[in-house]
């Protein structure tokens, strides 16, 4: 029986992709990581069938036992930057499989990698220009500088896939700015653009980092479940083409304005009776974070990106609702929250 170990089921993208993939496949062992009981009761309710493991990233043996036995890893739980989960994952993935027996990793990291680009040149709240993409420019991606956002963590992940390929194939899977609703038994809320109408509604200004012009790119989170689900489908038919030292597959459908999105909020929380006007506040990069911790970073920051090897190797077609459709729904979720706090 095929048997799969997943951490980040508590999480956003995690709890996601779970409450897909368990009704999908109810024959597969399902082997969740999770070191809060509580939160471990509600992945329970929701899928009984799933079994619990108590431990954390740190745990490195547990880590490494899980991945030597499962057919299958899904790594979303602080992925992008835990390099001792990581290490402990390539080390168990490698150590516990054989050519006949390969393991397969679905790791994933996120697209803020390309904003060294900004912070190399201290540049904030600018246009830039370049614009990456997984297929024609993979190699560009794969060789970015060692001290780029995520960049240690993939690099152990295409390392262990270079140099054990008889035993492991591995995916990195890199969203964009993520929104939507969770459909995951604990988080439901993403981060940078709910944090931005978070700040938005408790300032009473629209809030932009320099001059608002940085440009970022986005995906609902049902479409990362959908990407992540084509790679575990074709992990269990063991299949050899999408995997491997070039297997890094950003997923993304839109690029915005991030001041345009601030914008956007304020004009919703107008129409919903939540501000009274549309005001706007302009924000040095170090006070945006001070205001509304590090996801307000993105705000300044350039992540501009194509996702080209997901659509070309998984005829992947994101269709989830637009973030212009979402917003109204976040906004009025932020503030709801913030009449609780």
């Amino acid at each position: 029986m095929t048997r799969v170990f997943i951490t980040g089921a508590t999480g956003y993208i995690g709890g996601d992709v779970l409450s897909q993939l368990e009704p999908k496949y109810p024959g597969i062992i399902f082997r969740v990581l999770t070191r809060d009981e509580q939160k471990g009761k509600l992945i329970k309710e929701q899928h009984p069938a799933v079994q619990i493991v108590s431990g954390d990233l740190n745990d490195a043996a547990l880590l490494q036992e899980e991945s030597a036995q499962a057919d299958i890893i899904l790594h979303t739980a602080d992925a992008a930057d835990h390099s001792t989960a990581a290490r402990a994952i390539a080390a168990g993935a490698t150590q516990g499989h054989t050519p006949e027996k390969p393991a397969y990793w679905i790791h994933t990291s996120g697209a803020g990698i390309f904003s060294y680009l900004d912070e190399d040149e201290k540049r904030y709240g600018l246009v830039g220009d370049k614009v990456f993409d997984d297929w024609d420019g993979i190699h560009e991606i794969t060789s970015i500088p060692d001290y780029a956002f995520h960049r240690n963590v993939d690099k152990i992940v295409f390392e262990a896939t270079a140099n054990h390929s008889d035993v492991l194939h591995a995916a990195i899977v890199s969203p964009t700015t993520v929104y939507g609703v969770g459909r995951g038994p604990c988080s439901k809320r993403s981060r940078q653009v709910y944090e931005l109408a978070r700040t938005t509604l408790s300032r009473k200004k629209a809030p932009y980092i320099g001059d608002g012009e940085s440009r970022g790119c986005h995906v609902h989170v049902h479409d990362v479940t959908d990407l992540i689900l084509r790679l575990f489908d074709a992990a269990l038919a063991k299949e050899k083409n999408f995997w491997g030292p070039e297997a890094y597959y950003l997923a993304e459908n839109g690029e915005h304005r991030w001041s345009d999105v601030a914008r956007s909020i304020a004009s919703i929380a107008v129409a919903e009776g939540f501000l009274t006007d549309i005001a706007t506040e302009q924000l040095e990069f170090e006070e945006a974070k001070r205001q509304a911790g590090y996801e307000a970073a993105s705000w300044g920051l350039n992540v501009r990106s194509r996702a080209i090897r997901a659509r070309r190797l998984l005829n992947w077609t994101p269709a989830g609702p637009s973030l212009d459709d979402e917003l109204p729904g976040i906004v009025r979720a932020e503030w709801e929250s913030l009449q609780k706090s």
